[in-house]
Order: structure tokens, then sequence, then C-alpha cells
């Protein structure tokens, strides 16, 4: 049910003012599936989710275990193996405790102070990693990071649960895709000034300083989040449901069986994990294709942040009229792209052009994940209710957990054999994602 706009007061009219002129409302709040309360404070909120968000994916993008991190166990001296467990810890731990987590913030009827908390612990996370990098020897400071990073992983995880939930209470449909796409957008352009700084700062191959630096900035980023979010004006929401989190976290699971659409948007967003898991091995053709390294990783930086700041507006708009097209379309491309840089890997286009290669398409595979992400975090807010929201987004998130387990590893044995090859293998879950997405219902014109 739409509500009618409510009247501001002076202090307000400025930031309802500017609300309008980013969102396009004009003199008709769109307020589709929130109550009149929180259509009223919607323009306020909108920019705290918005400024929160910023430093949330600005943090993302900088201290990215797909990118930075392998930089800084290079640098530190720690074993490869080390290397190889960052994305699967990031993305595991993230995803696997938020049945749990559901079911216990379902008991609270304000949710953001979860969201707050999971910031905080990411930052924290993020700054003790520079301590261990200065203050112990390769082998430990290696270890530490990696146990850093799954404390990182479980306050991304709280994060994670918590925030579609708030989200859904707060800020309308047909709003959610546009104000993730501005966050992405924003994010990605201090991702490639950053990029442009590094690249240009006279500093040796292995020097570890501007590693430290971008982690510290990351730090502070989410730490700024949180404090951010804690403004947000939150109305108090449904509590049945809530109490043991595991009884409940069991209960969640009859989700998947009751729900058809919900089975086959998990499934779809399995077979996506593609899109991430592809990421590391893209890098990796970036870093043996030879030059500085501090230099490449620069130019990886750079182009991931200038993908976000292009195609993130795009994707969220898009995701706001078919976040289900969104899925089609990436899961097709993605495909497209992976057999493409397979092919150069394969002709070892590197030793002829460089990083350059394998640079462009890390910059695509981030435009596309972009995608992938805005589709499917929209697709899924929509999908779900105020009674439901949570549940279904821990149910999807843990579930893909187990996913990532798997499939991370069966594509780490892959990529023993080459780079390439786990690359040209994700071609398939890419195209499997795309088929499937096209029997998912339209939401946004529901």
């Amino acid at each position: 049910m739409s509500a009618a706009r409510p009247s501001a007061t002076p202090d307000e009219s400025a930031v309802r003012d500017l609300y309008d002129l980013v969102t396009g409302d004009e003199n008709a709040r769109v307020c589709t599936d929130i109550s009149a309360t929180a259509c009223r404070e919607q323009p306020t909120n909108f920019f705290i989710h918005l400024i929160a968000l910023l430093a949330n994916k600005t943090g993302d993008l900088v201290a990215s275990p797909k990118l930075v991190l392998p930089w800084l166990m290079g640098a530190i001296g720690a074993p490869v193996w080390m290397t190889g467990l960052l994305v699967p810890i990031r993305e595991s731990l993230a995803l696997l405790p938020q049945l749990a987590v559901a079911g216990w913030m379902r008991a609270r009827p304000r949710r953001k102070g979860f969201w707050v908390a999971g910031a905080a612990i990411q930052g924290t996370s993020v700054i003790a990693m520079i301590v261990a990098a200065l203050a112990l020897p390769a082998v430990a400071a290696g270890a530490a990071v990696l146990l850093l990073l799954a404390l990182f992983s479980l306050g991304r995880g709280v994060c994670s649960v918590s925030y579609k939930d708030v989200q859904g209470k707060t800020i309308a449909k047909t709003r959610r895709g546009t104000l993730s796409g501005y966050a992405a957008s924003a994010a990605g352009g201090v991702a490639m000034a950053l990029g442009a700084v590094l690249w240009f700062s006279p500093v040796d191959t292995g020097s570890l300083a501007p590693i430290l630096l971008l982690l510290g900035f990351a730090g502070v980023a989410w730490l700024f989040a949180a404090v951010v979010f804690a403004s947000l004006r939150e109305q108090p929401g449904a509590t049945e449901g809530g109490g043991n989190a595991l009884k409940t976290a069991w209960r969640s699971l009859g989700l998947v069986r009751r729900e058809p659409a919900f089975a086959r948007f998990i499934a779809v967003r399995g077979l996506l994990v593609a899109t991430a898991l592809a990421a590391p091995y893209y890098a990796e053709l970036a870093r043996s294709s030879g030059g500085n390294a501090i230099g490449n990783l620069a130019v990886l930086l750079a182009l991931s942040g200038l993908a976000s700041l292009v195609s993130a507006p795009v994707w969220g708009r898009f995701s706001d009229r078919s976040a289900r097209s969104v899925l089609i379309l990436t899961g097709v491309l993605a495909a497209i792209l992976n057999l493409a840089v397979a092919v150069c890997a394969a002709f070892e286009l590197g030793a002829a052009f460089g990083v350059w290669p394998y640079a462009i398409g890390y910059f695509l595979l981030a435009g596309l994940h972009a995608g992938v992400r805005l589709g499917r975090k929209t697709y899924l807010t929509d999908l779900g209710d105020e009674d439901n929201r949570a549940q279904l987004t821990a149910v999807a998130n843990t579930t893909i957990g187990i996913i990532l387990l798997a499939g991370g590893g069966a594509v780490a044995g892959l990529g023993s054999l080459g780079a390439w090859v786990a690359v040209a293998a994700l071609t398939l879950p890419s195209l499997l994602a795309a088929g499937l997405a096209v029997g998912l219902p339209e939401l946004e014109r529901a």
C-alpha cells in the first residue's frame, strides 16, 4: 500500500528534496511495503544507509581477500598454502553461522545494533592484521591473519543477516537496489582513486607499507560505518519466531521445501558463486604475467573500483526493475568472460601483453560480480516480507556457505592444474545459473 507524502519540518525539507532528486520520487513518495512511520523517516534513513554502505563497500574493495590480502601474505612471507585459505575462510564463515544468528536476532524488535556490532568487529579485525604483520614472524603472522579473518567473517555474517531485515523495514521496495547501486558506485570511485595513488607512489616492489595503509583505511571505514548506522531511525519489528537460535535455525530449513521460488533462488545463487571463485584465479594470472607486484596490485585495485563505479548504478536500477533479469544476464556474460580469459591464458597472451589481458578480464568480472551481488540481494529482499525476511536470508546464506566450501575445494583442485583450467571450469556453473534463473518469478512487478 502506498503512503501519501508526509508533511516535512523545515529542518527535514532539504533532506527530503535531495532524496526526491536522487530517487526521482518528486511529489509521490514510494512506500509500497513499509509502514507510514517508516515512510516518513525514509529520506533521512536513505542517506544513513547510503553513507554506511559506502564505507562498508569501500572496506570490501580495499581489504579484499581476493586481491589485497594475498599481496599482504606474500609481502610478509607467509606460506602459499595459507594464502589459499583466504577466500574459503572469508566466504564460508561469513555465511555458515547465519541461521543461528537469525533466530537470536529475531527475538529483538530493533536489529540495527547487530549490524553496528558486525561492522565494528570487521574494522577492529582488519586493524589487528596490521599489528600482526608488523610484530610477528612470517608463519605466525600468516596464522594470525587467518584467525583474524575468521573473526572478521563472523562479524560480516552478522551484518549480512541483519542488513536485509533492517533495510526491508526502513527502505521501500523499488528503492533498495538503487540505494545499493549508488553506494557500490561511490565505493568504486574511492578504490579507483586509491589504486591511482598506489600506482604513482614511489615504493619498492616488495614494500609492506602501502598494503598496511590500505588495510588501515579499510578498518577505519568499517568503524565509521558502525557509528553512522547507529543513528538509523528503525521502528520495532515482529519478534515471533525468536528464541532458541538452533531450534529456529532447524525449523527455518523447512522454508526450502515450502517455498519453491526460494529453493530455485538458492540454486541460482549457489551456481553464481562462480563469479566469486573465479576472481583469485584472474588475479593469479595477472600476478604471474610479470611486472612490479605493487604496480599490478594498483592496476587491479583501480580497475575493480572503476568496475563498481561504472556498473553498480546500472545494476542497481536494473535490479529494481527486474532482479531476475539481472541474474540471467550476469550468468551468461560471466560464462562468456571465463571462456575468453581461459583461452587467453592457454595461449599465454600474458607473455606478449603483460598484465593487461587479465587486468581487463578482472575489471569485467568485477563489474559482473557487482551485478550478481545487487541482483541477488534485491531479489531476496523483495522475495521476503517483514515476517520471514531474516529467516530467508539466513537459510540462503547458510546453504551458500556449504556450497562455497565444497565448490571452492573442487575448484582449488582444478586450480592445481593451472589457473586457466579453473577459470574454464567455472564457465559451466555460470551458464546453469542463467538457465535456472529463467524459471524464477518476477517480483518487482507483483
